[in-house]
């Protein structure tokens, strides 16, 4: 019936007569001609409806927004100027022979193309949202990462092996869901958290490089990345070193990105978990987040506020700052509502440094701490914490595993600067918990 795709009509079939199918995205009356963007999953083409065939011209003053149509037309260039370069068959047009409609359509509730719509209106009108460019744009990349992926882990040695979905509850963390057994009167099934056993079963019996694209179940509240029901890549594998795996899965990444998205990533990061605690306080730093912990253990180990020189002087002890753009445009009450929200994790207070103008050295500075420190450790503070005027500082000071898990940046900066105060201009924070 279809011998091609809207969305695929080209140049390359400059002066054939092809059949379309589809739906009208939009019509248009020209004053004796109509023209009709006829859409379907690959995308738009222009079709040219004269009035010069009776029938087919009758029945394209009848077509509206979301018809179902059937074309049969000649390929031909558009007129100079006409172009359009956004679409794959925007040098080109139908001029319309035959026009049959398949299927009417009442007016639909919103123009396919609206952007502004509200989450309760697509979702009222789920067919209609499907029909979407942008949702069907975001169906073709899932299908087509998914397609990667399987050519990818095929090409390296692993298999697809499917597991069950009715299986015996496993401890995993989260509530199963269960599903009732009319066979084993009060017994059940659970749905599983993931194929965590049946991957092991399958490592013991040798099926050494597996893989699975799946569905899990977690019966729990909802969060920003998980839902009751979502999808998985659950892969297992035997024999293969750290660097062995690691390797593999990065050029899996870059290879599905560069074949589906053209982008070609830069080689990924590397970093010890040490090295990440000592300048993040954290194992899983935001790197999108230019904030490193800034050293100052061996500058306050002198200094007479003994809230940083105790830490410092003592085994394990740690004194950090954290340089944070946008602070010193912040409120007492707002710096207040920081030290309430570092108490959750265990500090005991939050000391801070307004910086107002770093050429003035200590008297540029606006804090109660600063009488504390001498003028050596407070030059060598704004050095190395890159300190610039309208930046506010924040100091930590107890043991580094104290210091590292209230102020990371995951805990802290993620939570509260990005999702709260959303600081843009040049902040320093540096973060002090007291010591017990």
């Amino acid at each position: 019936m279809r011998t091609t795709y809207c969305g695929l009509v080209s140049e390359k079939l400059m002066g054939q007569t092809v059949t379309l199918m589809g739906w009208a995205h939009r019509r248009r009356d020209h004053g004796g001609v109509i023209f009709i963007d006829l859409r379907d999953r690959e995308g738009l083409v222009q079709i040219v409806c004269d009035p010069d065939r009776a029938a087919m011209f009758k029945a394209a003053e009848g077509v509206r927004n979301e018809f179902c149509l059937k074309i049969i037309g000649l390929v031909r260039a558009r007129p100079a100027g006409t172009e359009n370069t956004n679409l794959v068959s925007g040098k080109v047009e139908l001029l319309c022979h035959e026009l049959e409609v398949l299927n009417p359509s009442v007016t639909p509730p919103f123009q396919l193309d609206d952007d502004n719509l509200s989450e309760t209106t697509r979702l009222t009108h789920r067919v209609l949202d499907l029909r979407r460019p942008a949702m069907q744009k975001n169906l073709m990349l899932r299908y087509r990462v998914a397609m990667e992926t399987r050519k990818f882990l095929d090409a390296n040695g692993f298999i697809d092996i499917e597991t069950p979905m009715l299986t015996k509850s496993t401890p995993e963390g989260a509530r199963d869901y269960l599903v009732p057994s009319r066979v084993n009167e009060g017994m059940f099934f659970a749905l599983p958290q993931s194929p965590q056993l049946f991957k092991q079963l399958l490592m013991v019996a040798g099926f050494d490089r597996y893989y699975q694209i799946t569905k899990c179940f977690r019966d729990e509240d909802l969060r920003a990345d998980r839902q009751p029901e979502f999808t998985q890549i659950d892969i297992e594998t035997s024999f293969l070193g750290e660097e062995e795996i690691r390797g593999m899965f990065e050029g899996m990444i870059r290879t599905v990105f560069r074949n589906v998205l053209g982008v070609d990533l830069p080689g990924y990061p590397v970093m010890k978990y040490a090295e990440a605690m000592h300048r993040y306080g954290s194992d899983k730093p935001d790197l999108r987040l230019k904030m490193e912990f800034t050293e100052l253990t061996d500058v306050m180990r002198d200094v007479d506020f003994k809230v940083f020189s105790g830490p410092a002087q003592s085994k394990g002890g740690r004194v950090v700052a954290l340089r944070v753009p946008g602070g010193g445009e912040m409120s007492r009450s707002e710096i207040d509502a920081y030290t309430e929200f570092v108490k959750i994790y265990g500090a005991k207070g939050l000391a801070w440094i307004k910086v107002n103008d770093v050429a003035r050295g200590r008297e540029g500075l606006q804090s109660p701490v600063v009488k504390n420190l001498h003028d050596a450790a407070i030059a060598e503070i704004i050095a190395r914490s890159g300190a610039r005027n309208g930046d506010l500082l924040f100091f930590g000071a107890d043991k580094a595993k104290v210091v590292n898990e209230v102020f990371s940046l995951t805990q802290l900066n993620q939570r509260h600067i990005i999702s709260g105060t959303r600081c843009s201009s040049a902040m320093i924070l540096a973060v002090c918990h007291l010591v017990d």
